[in-house]
This record gives structure tokens, sequence and C-alpha cells, in this order.
């Protein structure tokens, strides 16, 4: 019986030790959709776009914006950060025609990320690998007056009409 009971014990603590599966989401919401050239959904982003390489953002292709969308707005964040998410970059007020945003460029007005800076900053994980989400948001408003993170995905959420959403990952070589 004593040797049911640890063989039983010993299950569920290999159980609970096992690697939490990565969970990819979809590139898109109902209609809108979020693509890159430089990395597929789910896959690992190559170092260019990295801390470990140029550190400029992806080429980012967008279709499918809804018709009754005013503006456009992206965050790119790490959730898989020691301290909680980390914001890596946020554009407000992309215009609704924006189709793509090219490598290196930026297609919006940038408000200060976690890195206290108005640019993109990539994927740079102490540790492991991260996951990095790319969030496209649709929103029914023109000129956010965000001017910080809280008050970005605060009005974010608020006036989104779909959101889009690619994930790459990253791991320091």
């Amino acid at each position: 019986m004593k040797k049911m009971i640890f063989l039983l014990l010993a299950l569920f603590f290999i159980a609970g030790c096992a690697e939490e599966e990565i969970k990819i989401p979809e590139t898109g919401g109902v209609n809108m959709k979020i693509t890159s050239s430089a990395f597929k959904n789910g896959d690992m982003i190559p170092a260019k776009y990295t801390c470990q390489g140029e550190d400029v953002n992806p080429q980012l292709k967008i279709e499918g914006v809804p018709a009754s969308a005013k503006s456009l707005a992206l965050i790119v964040d790490d959730p898989d950060a020691p301290m909680g998410t980390w914001v890596h970059w946020l554009v407000k007020d992309m215009p609704i025609n924006t189709k793509e945003i090219k490598e290196n460029s930026v297609p919006g007005e940038q408000v200060v990320n976690d890195f206290r800076k108005e640019d993109y900053g990539g994927p740079c994980p102490p540790s492991g690998t991260h996951r990095y989400f790319f969030r496209l948001y649709a929103l029914d408003a023109e000129n956010l007056e965000a001017s910080n993170k809280r008050d970005f995905y605060r009005q974010a959420e608020e006036h989104k009409i779909e959101e889009a959403v690619l994930m790459g990952r990253y791991s320091k070589s």
C-alpha cells in the first residue's frame, strides 16, 4: 500500500513538473490578420530583430481592417518577462489604409515603452525562450491621448473593434 501511495505521489509530482505546452494564437480576428515575412506565427524570431542583432522591427503585413475602423494601434509585448509583461513597442494613430509596416519603420505615433524610449525594442529575454506578441488593434477612434502604457492598453481595449495577433518566440544564443 505504501508503495502504491508513493508511486501515485511521484506521478502527480512528475505531471506537475511537465513543461507547459506553448499555445500558439491564431494570426487574426474575425477578418483582420497580421503576418510577417520574417517569421511565421509561433516560430522563432530571427536575431536581426532582437537586441542581439540590428534591433529593428520586422516587416508586418496587415489584411482585413474593418470598414468601421478609424485608426490602428500596435502593441508588442512579452508576457513571459520575470517582472510581468514587458512592453517592447507601442504605436498609435496608424492610418486605416496601412497594409504593411516596413522593416525598421515607424507607422504611426510611438508611445514610451518599458525600455523608457519610444522606439521599437526587440526581444531580449534574460533567460529561456520567451513569447512576443504583435497585437494589432482596429479602433473606432482616432488621436488616442495615451501617453503611457497603462493608458494605451486601456484605450486600445475601450476602442477595439477587432484584434489580430502574431506571436514569435526568442531565446538568446
